[in-house]
């Protein structure tokens, strides 16, 4: 479809010739095989790649326009084409119409000034790399992949790897190695990329198998999406079985290089690679959604012979009005055609109402959380709890920065580009009927009343979107009903009793909470009942009780309370789809003259499906005088049971420090600043990406030992302090946690702690550097730092689960 130009003024010409001829470029394809019209079209293309369908008398007509003929001969040649009566007269207004698309030069013989048909979805900012003659010469040698006894091999071989890499074998190995060697993140990211390039050569290469010549291909925008391209616009010429062939010649090359990629695995055996066959199969389904152009909307334009598919959606829905005549766009179609063509109107009409409706309601949101992810990358660049960052780590945060801000530039263009095509529209349609311009523009002002209503700042409306939020289509919208029950991001509403001059807890920052429920569901003793709501139980320290015989239904008993002095996480989950935290953070002051044993434990456990459950427990000992006896112990342990795509992860970090007297108070007040930092981090856990929660617990380690060091000196003979990170032996001698894969739905346990769920003793190091469980006597202070963690997982688990608790309570006690 085309835009048209008001015909130029015709003037005489000494050679009536002159001015019939088609314009320079024009390429003559003929009538469509295998059209979905009754009466099938013929196309012919500009020169600047915009081919336009014409009818069979008009086709005639430009292709007698060679230059040589007047009008009398073009009416001879278009009566012997046709077989129908054509005068000169007839060709001169039909030579006008051709004008008007752009096929033909002006009644001056100069050429005509046409403009392109500019859909709302079409690619931007196009440039080409290769001009036709270098694209058919590149593309021609894999024209012969397309031989039948190449293609169902390679088809096979592709269903068969899928099935294998999703079912059997799982990406949970190739998603760890990944990772852990970012030099085979990087290849497969480039791999990644230049398999889009490759996808073209197969549009090309289909192209060149059925005859037809590709034109140029190149890179352009999509939205604000870099995008490949490739001009495959001759392939008209071919019948719907070539077309086709060209449609579904780009997912044909994708499947090559899953094949390609599973022999790089069977070389190398690196499981890193695998995650190609993920990227492949993730880019052949996008490229099958028929909504937008891409290939499943071009196979589904050609397997119903109707070529614009979105030029069809204004006949298609006035045809189905009982009371307006049917259009001729609508009714030229063939009856199949015509209800295909109808299904899939009323398929995308709604979903792109849809997208945009949710586009403007979710905005304000996705902004907010584009810009809390750019200003952690900005402080990421600025140098955070790792240290100063490398410059190759402070580039690729600064293009992280640019790349969070993509969605929204790509939103807000094409919100932009709706409401200017749109409101063009209806200025044109409005000129001359002053009642239709004045409902419409009574119509835009209160579209752009609820724009403002929806965008307006108000508290919360631009909050980042949190990890934990569901994210459903009722969720997306703010006067959906909310769900009943205390569920996952429900919204309720509830009575809390706080002490004097205690601030409300919030979304962002919880605070720790109890829920008392009856045992067993309720209870009939009236001095029962009164015992439950008030917590007074007979359980002595350290005994568990269990509130019914389906809350623990795992495989071993359940951790014992912690007893004073102790801190314990613990993060259970047996709802599917959801995610548990548990976040204990302790700072302990304690006596030298008395034992000891501070234990930090960290327990995740989590029997659901695609759930989470995640246990972090930070301890500091802060010990004035000399330790008689110092046992500290360091404990995390996460467990997967009969679990299915679910993550358990649990960390422990204990700091144990041997004062020589009490700190200065500007000291002890340094430490506690700190302490409200790591506790404030502590309740907001949930959006901190596992892999960081390590870093951010060390670096409150090592602020606390800096204050004391600036006031006590070395807390080692040689001055080293410090917190070990996962994978490297601890002060104490106690190694890192490992991490552990169970099989989802294994009916067993999987449990990895320290490295297998055994506790660690570590004792203050002596002044000669050696450790004794039951501590020792230095002249000078000393430090410990014990850092344990764990993880298990099933396949395909998330990095970043979505909390649906959080605790992180503070505490500070003095045997």
């Amino acid at each position: 479809m085309t835009q048209q130009t008001d015909p130029p003024p015709q003037t005489a010409l000494a050679d009536p010739a002159a001015g019939l001829r088609r314009a320079d470029g024009v390429q003559l394809i003929g009538e469509m095989e295998g059209s979905g019209y009754r009466t099938p079209p013929a196309l012919a293309r500009r020169s600047d790649g915009q081919t336009v369908q014409l009818t069979a008398l008009l086709y005639a007509v430009l292709a007698a326009l060679d230059g040589r003929r007047d009008p009398e001969a073009v009416a001879a040649a278009v009566r012997e084409t046709t077989g129908r009566p054509v005068s000169p007269d007839n060709v001169t207004t039909l030579v006008d119409k051709l004008r008007e698309l752009g096929l033909a030069v002006r009644a001056d013989g100069s050429e005509p000034v046409v403009r392109r048909s500019n859909p709302l979805l079409a690619l931007r900012l196009k440039v080409a790399v290769t001009d036709p003659e270098r694209t058919r010469r590149l593309t021609t040698p894999f024209a012969r992949l397309f031989h039948p006894l190449l293609v169902v091999p390679v088809v096979l071989g592709f269903a068969a790897i899928t099935v294998w890499v999703l079912v059997v074998k799982g990406l949970a190995s190739a998603t760890h190695e990944a990772f852990a060697r970012p030099g085979l993140l990087l290849a497969i990211l480039a791999v990644t990329i230049l398999s889009g390039g490759f996808h073209e050569f197969g549009h090309a290469a289909a192209a060149r198998r059925g005859g037809a010549d590709p034109g140029v291909m190149g890179a352009g925008l999509y939205l604000v999406w870099p995008a490949f391209y490739t001009d495959v616009t001759d392939s008209y010429r071919l019948g719907r079985v070539g077309r086709l062939r060209t449609d579904l010649g780009g997912l044909y090359f994708n499947a090559i290089v899953v094949v390609a990629t599973m022999g790089v695995w069977w070389a190398t055996g690196f499981d890193a690679v695998l995650l190609v066959v993920a990227t492949q199969i993730l880019q052949m389904l996008r490229q099958l959604l028929p909504l937008v152009r891409f290939d499943g909307y071009h196979v589904l334009a050609d397997l119903t012979g109707v070529p614009d598919l979105f030029a069809r959606i204004g006949p298609t829905l006035r045809a189905l009005v009982p009371w307006r005549e049917t259009e001729p766009q609508a009714r030229d179609l063939k009856t199949w055609a015509r209800v295909v063509v109808t299904v899939w109107v009323l398929t995308v009409v709604p979903v792109l109402l849809g997208v945009v409706v949710l586009l403007v309601l979710t905005l304000p949101r996705i902004v907010g959380t584009a810009l809390a992810a750019a200003d952690a990358q900005r402080r990421m660049v600025l140098g955070g709890a790792t240290g100063d960052p490398t410059l190759l780590e402070s580039a690729g945060h600064a293009v992280s920065m640019v790349v969070v801000a993509l969605p929204v530039l790509a939103i807000g263009y094409m919100l932009a580009r709706v409401v200017r095509q749109v409101g063009a529209a209806t200025w044109r349609r409005t000129d001359g009927r002053p009642v239709r311009r004045a409902l419409a523009v009574l119509l835009a002002l209160a579209l752009a009343a609820g724009l403002a209503l929806a965008w307006w700042p108000q508290e919360d409306r631009y909050r980042p979107v949190q990890a934990w939020e569901g994210g459903t289509l009722s969720d997306a919208v703010s006067l959906a009903r909310p769900p009943a029950g205390y569920e996952v991001g429900a919204r309720g509403s509830g009575t809390i009793y706080l002490p004097d001059g205690a601030e409300a807890p919030t979304r962002e920052r919880p605070t720790l909470a109890a829920v008392l429920v009856p045992a067993g569901g309720g209870a009939t003793d009236p001095a029962a009942g009164e015992a439950a709501a008030t917590g007074t139980t007979d359980l002595e320290q350290g005994d568990v009780e269990q509130a019914d015989d389906g809350t623990w239904i795992f495989p071993f008993d359940e951790p014992l309370a912690p007893d004073a002095g102790d801190n314990q996480a613990l993060a259970t989950n047996t709802t599917d789809g959801t995610a548990a935290y548990s976040v204990a953070f302790a700072l302990v002051w304690a006596d030298g003259d008395q034992p000891l044993t501070n234990t930090n434990e960290a327990f995740a456990a989590a029997s659901c499906d695609r759930c989470a459950a995640v246990a972090v427990a930070f301890q500091v000992v802060l010990v004035v005088g000399e330790a008689n006896v110092a046992v500290p112990q360091n404990t995390a342990v996460s467990v997967n049971y009969d679990c299915t795509s679910c993550l358990t992860f649990s960390a422990a970090v204990q700091l144990f420090v041997t004062l020589d007297g009490p700190l200065s108070e500007e000291s002890t007040a340094r430490i506690e600043e700190i302490w409200a930092e790591a506790v404030t981090f502590g309740q907001d856990i949930g959006s901190v990406p596992l892999d960081q929660i390590q870093a951010r617990l060390t670096d409150f380690e090592q602020q606390i030992l800096a204050v004391i060091e600036a006031e006590q000196g070395p807390l080692t003979p040689g001055g080293a302090t410090g917190s070990p990170s996962p994978g490297s032996p601890s002060p104490s001698g106690t190694p890192s946690g490992s991490t552990s894969a169970s099989p989802s739905g294994s009916p067993g346990a999987s449990t990895s702690a320290s490295p297998s769920g055994s506790t660690s003793p570590s004792g203050s190091p002596s002044s000669s550097g050696s450790t004794s469980p039951s501590g020792s006597t230095t002249p000078s202070p000393t430090a410990t730092s014990s850092s344990t963690s764990s993880g298990t997982s099933s396949p395909t688990p998330s990095s970043t689960p979505s909390p649906s608790g959080s605790v992180s309570p503070s505490g500070s006690a003095t045997p």
